[in-house]
């Protein structure tokens, strides 16, 4: 039996090879039953980003990301190694609200290919 993968799964394999954008972004970063943290984002996607964090986060966690002026994002911790951390989206950016981000945070160079 063939088991299918939701869209989110899909899209999200197919978003790590599309833009993204090398980022400085002031952040806050909140893992499930911790205190929210200061965090920069030094990497995003429409379907995730990495960013700082001090202590130790484990695949699988879930967590809330906030960016300035935006409302908190959830997300899945995907791996974290030397205090860095990199989570996937619960659910895909808006192709706009991505844009958005790039516009207000973003460099002339911000954006490469994976």
């Amino acid at each position: 039996m063939i088991q299918q993968q939701d869209s989110y799964s899909l899209a999200a394999q197919e978003d790590r090879s599309g833009p993204r954008a090398k980022l400085t972004i002031p952040a806050q970063l909140r893992a499930s039953g911790g205190r929210a943290f200061q965090t920069v984002i030094h990497d995003l996607s429409v379907s995730g980003f990495s960013a700082a964090a001090l202590n130790r986060m484990h695949e699988g966690q879930l967590c809330w990301l906030t960016l300035p002026g935006l409302e908190s994002l959830q997300a899945q911790v995907v791996w974290w190694e030397k205090c860095l951390v990199g989570c996937a989206f619960s659910e895909l950016l808006s192709p706009i609200v991505f844009d958005s981000i790039i516009t207000r945070f973003g460099s002339d160079e911000a954006l490469r290919s994976a």
